[in-house]
């Protein structure tokens, strides 16, 4: 994503850090409430992103616009309404990618209204805009009903006729299928993810910018 100019790694990198941090304790936040502290207990429960940070995940994030931090443990057996509340507590870490990229889009806007008069650095501009499209990519890619994805969690939890068997297959052969597609995408330089999940991604990040993006 960012091999044409690594320059732009420098707007992008806290925007990164800081949605995979906001994802992860959304999660954790999420599920003490809702009755399971293990997380907390564990230490996922903070803003620090080294608490989340995942290797391959974040490599990812940066060469192909698509990336994942450590998950949050959480132990159904707290949970009032296991089913439920883990869809619920999965749905929290999309939900807080959009809420910031709601957030960089009206920095987006804002900035666009005195780009004319340069007031401020370049800088804020890329970073205003990586906010807005890194936090949709986030939240489009973690939507896939693929485990470790939230989107496996969610589907579980919206369809009551999904046995545990079906996610016990989908949590065994998911990760391996998610990871050949992006390796392939990795080595080819054509990201399958990509034209997969392009519209939807564009499309939020041009509604959030209010079309500025």
């Amino acid at each position: 994503m960012f091999l044409d100019d690594p320059r732009l790694l420098i707007p992008a990198v806290p925007v990164m850090l800081l949605a995979l941090t906001v994802h992860e304790w959304a999660h954790a936040y999420s599920a003490w409430r809702l009755g399971d502290p293990t997380s907390r207990l564990l230490g996922r429960m903070t803003l620090n992103p080294l608490a989340h940070l995942d290797l391959f995940g974040t490599v990812c994030l940066v060469l192909i616009g698509f990336g994942w931090a450590k998950p949050v443990p959480v132990d159904p057996r707290n949970l009032r309404q296991p089913r439920r509340d883990m869809m619920w507590i999965a749905a929290a870490g999309p939900i807080s990618n959009l809420i910031q990229a709601g957030l960089f889009g009206v920095a987006v806007r804002l900035l666009h209204l005195q780009s004319s008069e340069r007031v401020l650095p370049e800088f804020f501009w890329h970073m205003a805009t990586y906010g807005v499209f890194i936090n949709c990519a986030l939240a489009v890619f973690n939507l896939l009903p693929v485990p470790p994805l939230d989107g496996s969690k969610i589907l579980y939890g919206l369809f009551p006729g999904l046995s545990d068997s079906d996610l016990y297959r989908l949590e065994r052969y998911g990760p391996m299928v998610l990871m050949g597609i992006v390796l392939l995408g990795m080595l080819t330089g054509y990201s399958l993810l990509w034209v997969l999940l392009g519209p939807p991604v564009k499309f939020l990040t041009a509604i959030l910018s209010g079309g500025v993006l």
